[in-house]
């Protein structure tokens, strides 16, 4: 079993906002997998199902963002998964706008919601799937975060949060090491990739 956390803040006012990024690639995942995330159980919203042959956990925590480490240490400890079971998927304004990086284990960096995450667990060694949302110097910074997708931006990360969604899926499958050498990517392979598979089809 596999547990995967998208880290966001719950509402319609935090819809389609850069800290958002793990509820709206838990989304695509839900929709490739018929994964309806719609119980409310551990303050989280949750969803269950199957992807391949492994049974899997979609997590939304409902705490907001700087507790979202509660609802996760709840659902982790109720399915007593194991840490390198459990995926997170969040934002990252050290990343420029669209790279993907995936890691086994590792600090929170400067996110809080992972920071409360990995006090709350009481420790660090569980993948995690980054997506840059870049940053903006010129603006304060939980404006920036909690700021809605602008149309510029809309294709990179658009873009980088199916493969995300993707990425998620094949460590459940296959593991975080293959995971880590297929996905951690720049924007601009992840262009070629995307072009790829629709010239593919």
């Amino acid at each position: 079993m596999y547990v995967i956390a998208g880290l966001g803040n719950p509402g319609k006012k935090y819809e389609c906002t850069r800290h958002n990024m793990g509820f709206l690639a838990l989304d695509l995942i839900s929709d490739k997998h018929g994964i309806e995330i719609s119980k409310l159980k551990f303050r989280a919203l949750l969803g269950e199902g199957r992807i391949g042959d492994e049974k899997v956990i979609l997590v939304k925590p409902q705490t907001y963002m700087n507790l979202s480490g509660e609802a996760v240490r709840e659902v982790v400890n109720f399915y007593k998964v194991p840490m390198d079971h459990l995926i997170v998927i969040y934002d990252d304004i050290d990343l420029p706008e669209g790279y993907l990086r995936i890691r086994a284990s590792g600090s929170s960096g400067t996110h809080n919601g992972m920071r409360n995450v990995i006090y709350c667990l009481g420790e660090e060694g569980f993948p995690r799937i980054r997506v840059g949302i870049g940053g903006n110097g010129s603006q304060d910074l939980i404006d920036y975060v909690t700021g809605r997708i602008t149309e510029q931006e809309a294709d990179p990360l658009w873009n980088a949060l199916n493969k995300a969604a993707e990425a998620a899926c094949d460590i459940v499958e296959h593991g975080v090491a293959h995971a880590m050498q297929e996905y951690n990517i720049k924007p601009g392979r992840l262009k070629k990739l995307s072009e790829e598979e629709e010239q593919a089809k």
